[in-house]
């Protein structure tokens, strides 16, 4: 964003190959942080394009004719975190962390009003919500954040609008630390956990209720065992940033040799 198209064509003039990685979607700017038209604008100037989302690759080869690479996001939990974290009692109720906007506001209402306690943890959740079955706290971050995903026995993820398809960095959050996770049905995220082990989808509002309220039932040991695949897909399943950035190194090797 702070880069602009005059920089970038000065670098390719002195041979300079130039590798961009984007965390949003170039083509929606959901906010003053995710977008400008210095992205607009130097799309086509990028020798690669690393991106977190398959439609988002799909627009820069169709319609840009830029190399791109798909490179998910990823999550690193420590086992000293991990322990830490699995050391919480647990709260037999449904979490949400983020903060709100119009979509999700209306989702968490429907869900309160289909029975589902839910705590919600971010800014200014007091204007969008009021139900007896929320409960707001503030934001909270770093260890403390890591706690909270992990201590409640459901976690819900919700996509926003730059992401509906594809899948966001609490997708994996979740399950890095041992949490339960309840989150829209997308391809992505079908390739990457086990449905009803490591990870439990919804198309509906009426799914994600089912979905909720069986995790809500099952006893200790059936959800002590879900958290553990669900570690075990992030660790086991290469979804590490040491992994990707392994792969980054890769795909950079290979521009250069085919330059």
């Amino acid at each position: 964003m702070e880069i602009y198209p005059s920089t970038l064509k000065w670098a390719k003039r002195k041979g300079i190959k130039l590798v961009n990685y984007n965390p949003d979607n170039p083509f929606i700017f959901s906010g003053k942080g995710s977008g400008n038209s210095n992205i607009t604008k130097s799309i086509d100037l990028y020798d690669l394009h690393f991106t977190y989302n398959k439609e988002i690759e799909k627009q820069l080869q169709e319609k840009h004719k830029t190399k791109t690479s798909y490179l998910p996001f990823a999550c690193d939990v420590s086992e000293d975190l991990f322990n830490i974290c699995n050391e919480q009692q647990e709260i037999l109720k449904t979490c949400f962390l983020g903060n709100p906007d119009k979509q999700r506001a209306k989702f968490i209402n429907k869900l309160a009003e289909k029975g589902i306690e839910i705590d919600l943890y971010g800014n200014n959740w007091n204007r969008f919500v009021k139900h007896e079955n929320i409960t707001i706290y503030n934001p909270i971050y770093e260890i403390e954040q890591w706690k909270v995903l992990r201590k409640y026995r459901v976690q819900l993820n919700l996509m926003r609008i730059h992401n509906l398809n594809s899948h966001n960095m609490r997708t994996f959050k979740i399950p890095g630390i041992g949490g339960l996770q309840v989150a829209p049905y997308t391809q992505e995220h079908v390739e990457f956990f086990k449905e009803g082990e490591e990870i439990f989808l919804y198309k509906n509002l009426d799914e994600c209720v089912i979905k909720i309220n069986y995790l809500l039932k099952l006893n200790k040991d059936s959800t002590d065992a879900l958290r553990k695949k669900s570690r075990e897909a992030i660790v086991n399943g290469k979804h590490t940033y040491k992994d990707r950035s392994i792969f980054v190194y890769e795909e950079m090797k290979k521009l250069l040799i085919h330059a």
